[in-house]
């Protein structure tokens, strides 16, 4: 009879198996037709947060939704009982929903609604629950009203100023602030911490001079609440003057507390514990007191912080870790130091976690007679209890349910029936919270439903790939069959594929394929159908496509794309250029086979790309454009253009057929300019791979006809692609096709080994035979094996597969085996006998006295005695020594306990080896064992030994930084592995520059120093820094750096990407490019452009296409408008008449004007452009240096261009923006200058001059007055010198007419000028504004004669005199004394 314990036994494998023959759960459509006829349990879909805080001034809404058919109903419990909603006025539900909605309008207290609330959907089907819902209202408190009295402290002590807020809810957040409402400020010394309290860590006398207020603000209400504030009194040792405080002397000099050793102020003691949940935020604090102020490092023992996640807040003082994990656990270490000593204090950090789903249970629905399972896995930490429930009560208590069985946190059914369905609820709770998830079990029959639409018509390109979709449900799952045109088997195998959805895959549709397709799905409940159409189309394809051309500027350049399709399709055919859709404007013409671009210019280079699309496929076919420039025409036309890629062979014909060869010739294509080097002939047969083209052989580009070697049993058609230096042909048009007999196999699987997978056989696996290798039908292989060494007879067997297993042979044995491939026409050779092994077991000995000796810091020389041969039961493949590192010598020191191999191979009795690269200063655990090429054997003794100590590694990193302009900071990190232990820390460095190095200088430090400043004697002085750690051994590898560059030796360059495009066809003599002649008549040619030239005397212009004579000298250069004058006219060019009927008949621009300024020009053109195409460019090259910029116009002239150089020549055209070869002639201006100089006239070599030569003049004026008076004249010195000023009138009044004079209406001049209204330098001037008159009139010298003035005011002649003729001619001489003519007689 069976114990209990074989009952227990049975049940569980009987269990096992039913669980083995589970059904795969039903995945109900999303359908509107399914699940409006689907009965299913409730689902919640929304509802509130578990801990749900609300305000007390809004209405309370608490959302529960939920879905099901039938739709479900709602109802509530309060604190576990039952909530009648329909006996308090202020609540209501929101209809076909469950959301509770709690008013108080009419009165009431929403803290009287506090508590925990459940809400519960049902139907018919079950009952689903919602999560439970704590109501709490947001409270915010005043703060208890109390009288602070002043809080007094020594100077130099600390002091911590309590908050205490008020307990709202949720929790206020908190900060400090004076009565003035300024906030405290915080740093090093004086900072919050995390529960409100302020902390000073010494007061200073400073502190007194504000108030301190706790303040906190509520976020529910918004508002805010002040504590009363503290006021301080610092008691000091010396009297205090504000006046002497700053931030680098708090103390002002004054005598204050004696330095003290840092105590910590939060957290008290030396050790301390935080508990913390998993995906929460971590926050440790420790703030400590102590004079100077301490800082504050953190670390973690055993571990780095986690860099990642982890924070420094609060001046150091705060560590945050977010998203915490089990790995964040551990000791966290604070140290707070100053200049009196260090404090360390220890926070051990526990992560725990709440429920977290590994496996959340989901929907099930089976049909009738299924098993299934729900499962409901959770963690957290302490491992939280899995309690299962049905409709919102306990399973242990719920209604029995047949075939189902509760296995922890799984819930086995089987054989379900109808009316077991049910909504299931698991719970995963422990102390830190719970998990609730609502899952529904229903069981479903229905009938077979088509899901996709009615005979719906699919079509497809011949030969391409199709899927005919059939979308269907039912429960059970209905069975699914294919059928074509309602007759025959169903369809599966061969080319046609029955997915499990129902989709049938047809892998190569031919035209013999088209028909209707119905498919049927039937289960026990029924069967449904439906049907789809299969056309068959030929593909699209260009037939003639575009190809590559070179054309000149000006001319015609056609494109080519002809189609062909099926005729039943509709097929649009569009162009693009550069992968863009091509815009044809005015200019470019399409019809239904080619693209024409009538005058090319540059802008029509390009890619161009034909593709034709049909509702099914698509096709498209590329070409490039090359446009050559006209300059390029001669009578060589065809040798100037480019090589291009050779047209495909025609005409490909089969000849001479024999079992394995066939003659294949061809007519060659075009070479475009490059003579054919090679052609390659491809094939592609319709058996193994169709479609797919090959190659088959290459041939010299002089032939047109050879014989290809063929394999037997191919249909095969060839194509050629010939090859020139340019690159390959297009394939040409395939040959028809040519099928060789079938033959014998006449190769040999290549690949044979023979190898054991277990103890107890052999697989002998070898490699398939290629597709055209095979040489006829029913292909297969024949393989033989015997024991090695044996007289045993040849077993054989016949696969057609490519491995076969040998089943019952002894361990690691060497059999001979060979193989042979057949077919329906015969065999084939026999492959060499190769030697292969049965399985391999595991050793049985392992390696014995194990020892080590000669141990130094990263070597060991190791021995131990060898195996038996036999144990290894298999190839001795090594001695594999297992070492890891225990542990390291130095203290404190966490080691990687990393499981390390080494393989040692050796066949001697007595095997020795090295093992290297140790950790020095370490100590190390070994065992060995013996392995094959599949097992390893049994351990050998363990070993354990250490390493001497070495010299450290490198120090993790080091950074050398600039603090200001003469110190650089240092800053280095203990080593990785120190190798022992750590006694210091060299530093040598020494001046760089360039190739030239100073003289070193060498600093020690100790080992728990990281960090140096050096202080510059040079700011530009730079240095190379070599960094190693010390031990007991001697110096470490060294970590080398030098200072990094300074701001003034730093080459920067210009990295904005700017590009200057430059015209290397600008040259000084700049000949303006010929255009076209316009259909108006442009102005006379023979206009010449204008040149200005400050030479005062010029010769007639002379006009040439290039240069322009403008002065006597014969000086050359190109037309010019120098901007001096306000008055210059602008410049005219009239083009040359050129026969430009290739480029564009009647199209010109002409008269192209600038008016410069000094950073913008006017510019004007005449064209007779279309209004619609009439878009230019103008082309300004800069003459200093030929930089070309281009600017787009897009309306009609006149337009203004800014942003020009001043004081610059520029040379400028006008084109085309779509006919590029229409251009104006080249005009050259120049700019004004940005700035006109002020002249100072008094230094200037002409004024200077002037008034010497006036101050002569006068003196010899003076010197004749002088004499003549001396002999007895009437001339004053006066009178000579106001007749002398009255002469230099008339000579003014003597110069040409200005440029301002205005005509009268009568036809005369007034010659009246500003300079008439003015008087002369030294005059006097009345107060009416009139020159007031001489004494020493001119009249008065003329002995009683009235001096006559012409009607311009100059004098009419010499002086005249009252006295008759005769007493005239009887004077010595009348002209002797005047002093005019005594001037003029001088000059």
């Amino acid at each position: 009879m069976l114990g209990q314990g074989s009952h227990e036994a049975l049940a569980l494998m009987s269990l096992l198996l039913l669980l083995w023959h589970q059904a795969a759960p039903i995945e109900v459509p999303q359908d509107p037709k399914i699940l409006q006829d689907l009965k299913q349990p409730p689902t919640i879909t929304k509802q509130s947060v578990k801990d749900y805080i609300v305000d007390p001034r809004d209405n309370i809404i608490i959302e529960c939704e939920a879905k099901g058919t039938p739709p479900p109903t709602f109802t509530w419990t309060r604190n576990g009982k039952f909530f009648n909603i329909g006996k308090d006025p202020r609540v209501t539900m929101r209809k076909r929903s469950g959301t509770l909605e709690i008013g108080f309008r009419n009165g009431g207290r929403p803290e009287d609604y506090e508590g925990e609330y459940q809400c519960f959907a049902s139907n018919n089907h079950g009952v689903a629950l919602s999560n439970k819902i704590l109501l709490r209202v947001s409270k915010a408190p005043l703060w208890p009203k109390e009288v602070l009295e002043p809080v007094v402290v020594n100077e130099g002590s600390s002091l911590i100023l309590p908050c205490n807020p008020p307990p709202g809810l949720p929790p206020p957040f908190t900060f400090w602030m004076n009565s003035m409402m300024m906030p405290i400020n915080q740093d090093k010394r004086v900072s919050m911490s995390l529960n409100g309290d302020l902390y000073f860590s010494n007061v200073v006398a400073q502190d007194a001079q504000t108030d301190y207020s706790c303040n906190a603000r509520f976020l529910f209400t918004h508002t805010i609440q002040q504590k009363n504030p503290f006021t301080l009194k610092v008691v000091t040792k010396e009297p205090y003057n504000d006046t002497s405080y700053n931030a680098s002397d708090p103390y002002g000099g004054r005598k204050a507390a004696e330095p003290y050793f840092p105590t910590f102020l939060s957290p008290s003691g030396s050790e301390s514990t935080k508990m913390v949940l998993r995906d929460q935020e971590l926050r440790l604090e420790c703030i400590a007191a102590g004079l100077p102020t301490p800082t504050i490092k953190w670390f973690k023992k055993g571990g780095d912080l986690p860099s990642h996640k982890a924070k420094f807040e609060n001046f150091n003082k705060t560590l945050k870790i977010i998203n915490v994990s089990a790995e964040d656990a551990g000791e966290y270490v604070c140290m707070a130091n100053n200049q009196m000593g260090s404090i360390r204090h220890s926070i051990f950090v526990q992560v725990k976690a709440a429920p977290y789903w590994l496996d959340k249970p989901t929907n099930l629905v089976l049909a009738p007679d299924e098993n299934g399972r729900l499962v409901c896995r959770a963690n957290g930490n302490p491992k939280p209890n899995i309690e299962w429930l049905v409709n919102g009560e306990p399973i242990e208590t719920s209604q029995t349910v047949p075939g189902r069985q509760v296995m922890g946190d799984t819930i086995i059914f089987r054989s379900v029936q109808i009316g077991s369905s049910g909504v299931y609820q698991c719970n995963a709770s422990n102390e830190h919270g719970y998990l609730l998830a609502n899952a529904f079990f229903s069981v479903l029959d229905m009938a077979p439903r088509m899901l996709g639409p009615k005979n719906s018509l699919i079509k497809v390109i011949e030969n391409n790939r199709t899927f005919l979709d059939c979308p269907f449900f039912g429960s059970p799952l209905p069975a699914l069959r294919w059928f074509k045109n309602g007759l025959g088997s169903g369809l599966d195998g061969g080319q046609y594929r029955v997915y499990i959805n129902g989709t049938l895959e047809i892998r190569r549709a031919r035209p013999e394929d088209e028909g209707t397709y119905t498919c049927v799905a039937n289960n026990i409940l029924g069967t449904a159908d439906n049907q789809v159409r299969l056309e068959v189309k030929e593909p699209t394809r260009i037939v003639r496509a575009p190809e590559h051309q070179s054309v000149f500027r000006g001319s015609v350049a056609r494109f080519d794309c002809k189609v062909m399709s099926d005729p039943s399709l509709s097929v649009t055919v569009t162009w693009m250029k550069n992968d863009k859709p091509l815009n044809l404007g005015w200019r470019l013409r399409k019809d239904e086979e080619s693209l024409t671009i009538p005058n090319v210019n540059e802008g029509d280079e390009g890619i161009y790309t034909c593709s034709a699309k049909s509702e099914i496929d698509e096709h498209s076919s590329s070409a490039r454009l090359t446009v050559l420039d006209e300059a390029s025409l001669n009578p060589t036309v065809s040798s100037a253009l480019p090589p291009d890629r050779p047209d495909p062979p025609t005409d490909l014909d089969l000849s001479d057929p024999a079992a394995r060869s066939v003659r294949l010739t061809w007519i060659p294509g075009n070479d475009h300019r490059s003579p054919v080097s090679e052609f390659v002939v491809q094939f592609e047969e319709d058996r193994w791979e169709p479609g797919r083209w090959q190659n088959l052989s290459s041939y010299p580009g002089d032939l047109n006809s050879v014989i290809l070697q063929l394999a037997p049993f191919v249909n095969y058609q060839f194509r050629i692609i010939a090859i020139n230096s340019v690159g390959p042909s297009e394939p040409s048009l395939p040959s028809p096709r040519y099928k060789t007999s079938g033959a014998a196999p006449d190769v040999i699987p290549r690949g044979l080994r023979g190898w054991g997978s277990s103890k107890d056989n052999m697989e002998i696996t070898w490699e398939p035979i290629n597709d055209l290798e095979r040489n006829g039908p029913n292909l297969h292989y024949k393989v033989w094996w015997r024991r090695k060494d044996s007289a045993d007879e040849w077993s054989n067997v016949t696969t057609v597969g490519t491995k076969h297993v040998v089943q019952n042979t002894e361990t690691y044995v060497p059999y001979e085996i060979k193989i042979q491939v057949r077919n329906e026409f015969g065999s084939g050779p026999e492959s060499n006998v190769i030697i292969g092994y049965s399985g391999e077991d595991k050793p049985t000995d392992p390696p014995t006295e194990l020892r080590v000796s000669k141990v130094d810091s990263t070597k060991a020389n190791i021995q131990w005695k060898a195996v038996d041969p036999a144990s290894v039961h298999g190839e001795f493949k090594e001695y594999r020594l297992h070492y890891w590192r225990e542990s390291s010598w130095v203290p404190g020191l966490v080691v990687s306990k990393e499981n390390k191999t080494k393989g040692f191979y050796s066949t001697v009795a007595e095997p020795s080896g090295i093992l290297s690269d140790l950790v020095p200063y370490s100590r190390y655990k070994m065992f060995m064992v013996v392995a094959n090429n599949g097992h390893e054997g049994p351990p050998s003794n363990m070993v354990e030994f250490s390493t001497k100590e070495g010299v450290p590694d490198a120090p993790r990193f080091f950074r050398i930084n600039r603090r200001s302009f003469d110190t650089l900071h240092l800053e280095w990190d203990k080593p990785l592995e120190p190798n022992g232990i750590l006694i210091g820390y060299t530093l040598k460095y020494q001046t760089v520059n360039g190739s030239r190095v100073g003289r070193p200088q060498l600093e020690t430090f100790f080992p728990n120093t990281t960090e140096f400043t050096l202080r510059l004697p040079d700011r530009s002085t730079r240095y190379r820094f070599y960094l190693s750690a010390l031990s007991q051994i001697g110096a470490g590898e060294v970590f080398a750096e030098e200072s990094p560059h300074f701001s003034n030796e730093e080459n920067f360059t210009d990295a904005t990407g700017l590009v200057e495009l430059t015209d290397a066809s600008v040259a000084s003599d700049f000949t303006p490019t010929p255009t076209p002649p316009p259909l108006a008549p442009p102005p006379p040619t023979t206009i010449a452009p204008t040149t200005i030239s400050t030479s005062t005397t010029t010769t007639p212009s002379t006009t040439t296409s290039t240069t322009t004579s403008t002065t006597t000298t014969s000086t050359t250069t190109t037309s010019t408008t120098e901007a001096t004058t306000t008055t210059k006219p602008p410049v005219l060019v009239t083009n040359r008449h050129i026969n430009t009927n290739v480029l564009a008949p009647g199209r010109a621009i002409w008269n192209l004007t600038a008016v410069p300024n000094n950073n913008y020009t006017n510019f004007s053109w005449i064209h007779n452009f279309p209004a619609s195409s009439s878009k230019f460019v103008l082309e300004f090259t800069l003459d200093s240096d030929k930089t070309v910029k281009i600017v787009p116009v897009t309306r009609q002239p006149p337009i203004t261009v800014a942003d020009l150089v001043a004081d610059a020549t520029y040379h400028v055209r006008v084109y085309s923006h779509e006919l590029n070869s229409i251009s104006s002639g080249f005009v050259t201006f120049k700019t004004k200058p940005a700035y006109i100089d002020q002249v100072d006239i008094a230094t200037q070599g002409w004024f200077i001059g002037l008034m010497c030569a006036i101050a002569l003049i006068i003196l010899i004026l003076l010197i004749v007055c002088f004499i003549k008076r001396s002999r007895g004249g009437k001339y004053p010195g006066g009178g000579c010198l106001t007749g002398f000023t009255k002469r230099l009138v008339r000579d003014k009044k003597d110069l040409p007419l200005d440029a301002v004079d205005q005509k009268e209406q009568d036809g005369s001049f007034d010659y009246h000028s500003d300079e008439d209204n003015k008087p002369l330098q030294g005059s006097q001037t009345s107060l009416d504004g009139n020159v007031k008159e001489s004494d020493d009139s001119l009249v008065d010298y003329g002995e009683g004669g009235d001096g006559q003035f012409n009607e311009d005011g100059s004098f009419i002649g010499q002086y005249t005199v009252k006295k008759d003729k005769d007493e005239t001619e009887g004077n010595e001489s009348s002209e002797a004394t005047s002093p005019v003519n005594a001037i003029y007689s001088l000059a």
